[in-house]
Order: C-alpha cells, then structure tokens, then sequence
C-alpha cells in the first residue's frame, strides 16, 4: 500500500477499511493475546490495529509511528511498546491475514479449473546477504488472487506438498517443483501439473518404460517449432503417471539470454554449468498431464501465465517493502511479514470492490 494511501486509510478513512476487515477481528484480537488491557494508552483492538497499519502499511518507524499515533489522538505509546504490541499480535495478525484470504474468494476459469501458480520468495533480515525467510505463495491466476500462503524459515525448502489440493486444479510451477515427490502429490488429490522440466530432478520415461533422452527428443526441433511426446513420471512409491512432454526450440537472441542468465547463477553459486545444460537451454521444456485436448502451443501460452505471480512478488517488495524486514527478533520478523500480508490482501480485496463498485459511491 503506498505511503500516502496507507496514511489516508489509516487516519482519515479509518472506517472505510474497517468494512474490508473480517468478522469477530476485535474479540480475536483478545482470544490471541494482541490485546490486553495497561493502563489508559489504548482505547482497544480498533487503535491499536490502526497504529500497527502506520508501522507496517506506510512503512514508518516505530519513533514515528509513534508519533504520529499520538497526534493522531490513537494513543500514547512509545517505540518500545509499539515493538511490544507487534510482538504480541504475530497471531492476531496472521489470523487476519488469513482471513482476508478466504474473503477473497475465486471466480471460476473459464477453463472450468482452478488455475493456480505456486511459488516462493526471500526475505531477508538486516545485513544479511542470503535468505532469512521463505514466503511461499499461491494465485489464481484467473483473479490474479491469492488462495494460499505460508511463511517459513530458510531451512523449509519449496515444495507442491505444502500446498492443499483440491480435484480439479491446475497447479503452475517453475523448475524447482520439478521433483517425483510434489508431482506425486497433486496428482494424488485429483488435480494437474505444468510445470517446467529439469530432466535432471523429474526423469521422464517412453511407453516402454525406459528413460527418455530428452535432448535427444528435442534435438530435430526447428525454431519456433513444438513438440508433443507421451511422457511419464514414476513416483518414489513406483507409481506410474501418464503426462506429455512440451517442448519449443527458442530462437538464438532468446538462447543467448538463458545461456548467460545460467552462466551467471552457475558463477555466483561458484560452480560450472554442463555442456549438456546450456544445449538445454535451446529450449523450453515442459511437462504437463493436462490432456490431449489442449494443444502444445495452448500449453506454452498457459505457462505464460505463471508470470504473474512473479509480478506479484515484484508488487508486495517494490511498494510494500516485503523483500527487506527491519527486524532481526524472529518473533518480531514473524508479526511484521503477516502484517505486510495482511495489508497486502486488504490491497487486494479493496481493487476487487473498486472493480465492481458504481462509480458514484463513497
């Protein structure tokens, strides 16, 4: 939320937002423990929910926060205990940003699934020069929405598994979910896979059941040509699921831009990248177990899709400031990212009523 719409909302439209915010959001506030009752400096849940709001929406200090905060008649508290107050709403405000969550709702695809791109981002804390914190974040990618999120430490890798599936879904996925295991996982509950190939971590195999050389399948292709093969996964238990390979020869500017954007990681993770990797990268590779129904070129349009999420992160970092937090505490860092998601999806859920709301409203 930009500085000055965050201060607006917060001060002037207090009420406005008030009507974006779950039900039953003041008595959790006492169920989680965010509010208990010291002394006369805060009124109740109300005031100190707007107070969090400044600290975290308008990306102010907690000196300034707490400033503004008392000329704004919210209270009179200081740094400190603002710190103390975000500490103690880590659940008040996860519960929260969860809630907004759900309020979001889905529309349906017009593909008659659920479309949905996963991914994860870092967070990292102050003077750290690696990952401290993992989001990881899904959208439908029909409503540009939100439908699941979890916060872990660097240690928790990403994976499909931590993701809920439903029958019917469409889960989007770049490289890393490349892996027998979380495959295995969506296609369990019902749903389908696209996802970018690493022949590397998801082995594929023909219809006599021995592995398929990818390169050597791709290797005919002309530019700007597809390839559809029948292509299967086995799972770590020895299931066997049917899915089709999708591949589509780059042109030479665009194999130039992912041989170097390669070389580059290889570089800055201090190891050397193979011959056979950077042949690969002539072309992008894709596997699905969507049907037949949908065509090789459909498919590559459809993975295009999975960009949005990306735009997504670029959006919560750029104007929210989620790529940085300003805490080091790890139950303080907790609080603060559930309250960037918080006022994120409230973001989210104002766009979606603007979009449908008369013109000449409020």
């Amino acid at each position: 939320m930009p500085t000055d719409l965050a201060q607006e909302l917060v001060t002037d439209d207090w009420a406005i937002l008030r009507d974006f915010l779950p039900p039953g959001w003041e008595e959790q506030a006492r169920k989680t423990g965010a509010w208990r009752r010291t002394g006369r400096s805060l009124e109740g849940p109300d005031a100190l929910l707007r107070i969090l709001l400044m600290h975290l929406g308008s990306g102010y200090s907690l000196k300034e926060t707490a400033t503004r905060a008392r000329q704004a008649g919210l209270g009179k508290l200081s740094a400190v205990a603002i710190h103390k107050r975000l500490l103690a709403s880590e659940e008040w405000l996860r519960w929260l940003a969860e809630q907004e969550r759900q309020l979001l709702g889905h529309k349906s695809p017009s593909t008659g699934r659920r479309l949905r791109a996963v991914d994860a981002t870092s967070v990292s804390e102050p003077g750290s020069t690696g990952t401290d914190w993992r989001l990881h974040y899904a959208i439908n990618l029909t409503d540009l929405q939100c439908d699941f999120f979890q916060l872990t430490d660097v240690h928790q890798g990403e994976t499909w598994r931590r993701v809920p599936v439903e029958r019917g879904d469409v889960l989007f996925g770049d490289r890393i979910y490349s892996n027998p295991v979380g495959v295995a996982h969506v296609l369990r509950a019902g749903g389908d896979v696209l996802v970018r190939l690493n022949p590397h971590t998801l082995p594929l195999y023909g219809s006599d059941g021995t592995r398929l050389n990818v390169l050597g399948a791709v290797s005919r292709l002309k530019v700007g040509q597809h390839l559809d093969l029948p292509a299967a996964m086995k799972s770590a238990a020895g299931e066997t699921f049917a899915g089709r390979l999708v591949a589509l020869r780059r042109s030479a500017a665009a194999t130039r831009r992912e041989q170097r954007r390669l070389q580059r990681k290889a570089s800055k993770q201090q190891r050397t990248i193979s011959s056979q990797r950077l042949r690969l990268a002539r072309y992008l590779l894709l596997w699905t177990t969507l049907p037949a129904a949908h065509a090789a070129a459909d498919i590559g349009e459809f993975y295009r899709w999975r960009w949005q999420i990306e735009q997504a992160f670029k959006r919560m970092k750029s104007i929210l400031g989620l790529g940085h937090l300003p805490k080091k505490d790890p139950a303080t860092a907790r609080a603060w990212l559930h309250g960037k998601l918080l006022t994120s999806l409230l973001v989210e859920r104002m766009i979606q009523a603007a979009n449908t709301f008369s013109p000449w409203g409020y």
